[in-house]
């Protein structure tokens, strides 16, 4: 059976900077996987790269065995800045992906299909309200509400909960993983927290740092579900998994550190004396430099 995303030496380059190398990863149907990863390690191109909005240098990237050559609506993708049009309200944000997938609907089964997933995300009460009145938790609500809304067959979520604060984001985390077992979608998603990523996901890959970041080992995430958080503190399982991809991603950083040495040419410029402050010009007291103070002997 063949996989259900796959990534088959996948390379991606800005200019003379190489960001990826070599990327191979397979996703089966129903998967949910995470990838973690420090900040700047091209964590965003890479789910870029599965959503089309970037296009690989060298491999090839497929989904349902068909390659992946630009943007659909059989991907979803929840960014982490919420991508809202601050205009429309909560229920016309989501209709507007609705209606760009469905337009064959009636406009009454487009308007149930909409309240159906602004339920799902608890959100019925502020239906009519714009993102501007909306606290960051519930807008990020609204982009998981419209990315599933569209029925994508793979969803991308690309550290969706990184602007948030640390209670608003557990919320959400238990969110998710309501929500992914009422619907069982394929899920990638993208995030520098490990302890996000075990409470979640399926299985977890570390993508070790760049430049050239490669994806590093599988780690199977065997916790049954539901996870209860309290508990998985106590969990040896998941003192032990965590134990062992933080120190793998702390391993590969120390790894691909290099030592610079370079020579720092300042301008010859010499900084103002502050403590010696020009005499009031135009209403403006400025300081001046030392070689500008001249020392002069007056006899009376």
């Amino acid at each position: 059976m063949s996989p259900f995303l796959q990534l088959q030496n996948v390379s991606k380059r800005f200019g003379a900077l190489e960001v990826l190398r070599d990327l191979n990863f397979s996703l089966a149907r129903g998967e949910f996987v995470a990838i973690v990863g420090f900040s700047g390690s091209g964590k965003t191109t890479l789910i870029s790269l599965m959503a089309g909005l970037l296009r690989p240098d060298h491999g090839s990237i497929t989904l349902n065995d068909l390659p992946i050559t630009e943007p659909g609506p059989d991907r979803g993708i929840v960014f982490q800045n919420y991508s809202l049009l601050p205009w429309l309200t909560v229920f016309e944000n989501i209709f507007l992906a609705v209606d760009q997938c469905f337009p064959n609907w009636s406009l009454a089964k487009k308007t149930a299909h909409v309240e159906q997933y602004v339920a799902l995300v608890n959100l019925s009460p502020a239906c009519d309200k714009r993102p501007g009145e909306l606290s960051g938790g519930m807008r990020q609500r609204v982009s998981v509400a419209r990315a599933l809304a569209m029925d994508p067959l793979l969803l991308l979520l690309d550290e969706p909960l990184g602007a948030l604060d640390a209670l608003t984001r557990a919320t959400l985390q238990d969110e998710i993983s309501r929500i992914w077992e009422t619907q069982k979608k394929s899920v990638v998603l993208i995030t520098n927290d490990p302890d996000e990523g075990i409470y979640l996901a399926d299985r977890i890959i570390p993508l070790n740092p760049g430049p050239g970041a490669t994806l590093g080992p599988s780690f199977a995430v065997d916790l049954p579900r539901p996870r209860e958080r309290q508990s998985l503190n106590h969990d040896p399982r998941f003192k032990r998994l965590r134990r062992d991809v933080i120190g793998y991603l702390t391993s590969a950083q120390r790894q691909q550190r290099a030592e610079v040495h370079r020579t720092l040419v300042l301008p010859d410029i010499e900084p103002e004396d502050l403590s010696n402050p020009r005499p009031l010009l135009g209403g403006r007291r400025r300081p001046i430099r030392r070689r500008e103070i001249k020392h002069e002997n007056i006899a009376v």
